[in-house]
């Protein structure tokens, strides 16, 4: 697969229990945002963009990286990804909406983003809907801590098995160099992860093409 080609001598990790260690508490650090800090006034752009980076700062790789832009809004706007401002001005479920283009984002595309968010932004954006937005939103989220647990304790199992990988003991690495085998070892650690990413990204590709396959259905008994 693809994802297994990166070369081993570019990845420097020493892969000891200090650095399980870090990236446990680096998973424990990331929180969503919760339907409860949003501001109950509706916002400007700038307002919104200025929200977004405040509180989505956790989850950016580098501190110059732009959570949300003025740019990225109009565009999930222009195709009707994130329905339009009221007056210029962004409510709560507009903001929730957002959140979960963000969430999105690394992982589907826009046209897989539009399929998931359609039926939320038809059947519950207004304010009066039944159940709310942030109704749907939370009850997503409640599922979070768990979630954290089981992928915490699967990084420690993956750590593991990287670290069992590229044994002395095997005559195909017996020879290697100590820091040669801990940077196998982390490229291991990496296709790990990456595998069991790649598996699920198309896992959710296809419940995408089913709910898309859904929708158009929908609309064709409405004709």
């Amino acid at each position: 697969m693809a994802f297994l080609s990166f070369p081993c001598y570019a990845i420097l990790v020493f892969m000891d229990e200090q650095y399980l260690n870090e990236l446990t508490e680096y998973l424990k650090s990331l929180h969503h945002v919760h339907a409860g800090s949003l501001p109950s006034l509706d916002l400007y752009m700038d307002q919104v963009t200025g929200f977004m980076e405040e509180h989505l700062a956790s989850m950016k790789r580098h501190p110059e990286d732009k959570a949300l832009t003025k740019t990225m809004i109009n565009n999930y706007a222009k195709n009707k990804i994130l329905p339009p401002p009221v007056g210029k001005r962004y409510n709560k479920n507009h903001m929730l909406i957002l959140l979960l283009i963000y969430y999105y984002k690394s992982m589907l595309s826009l046209s897989d983003i539009r399929t998931v968010v359609d039926p939320l932004a038809e059947n519950y954006f207004s304010l009066h809907s039944k159940p709310r937005l942030t109704d749907i939103y939370e009850e997503i989220f409640s599922f979070a801590n768990g979630e954290m647990q089981s992928l915490v304790e699967d990084l420690e199992k993956k750590f593991q098995t990287a670290n069992s990988s590229f044994s002395e003991q095997d005559p195909a690495f017996a020879d290697l160099e100590e820091q040669e085998r801990e940077q196998l070892q982390s490229f291991s650690f990496l296709s790990l992860l990456a595998f069991d990413v790649y598996l699920k990204k198309q896992l959710m590709e296809k419940i995408v093409d089913r709910m898309e396959d859904s929708q158009k259905k929908r609309k064709r008994k409405k004709k």
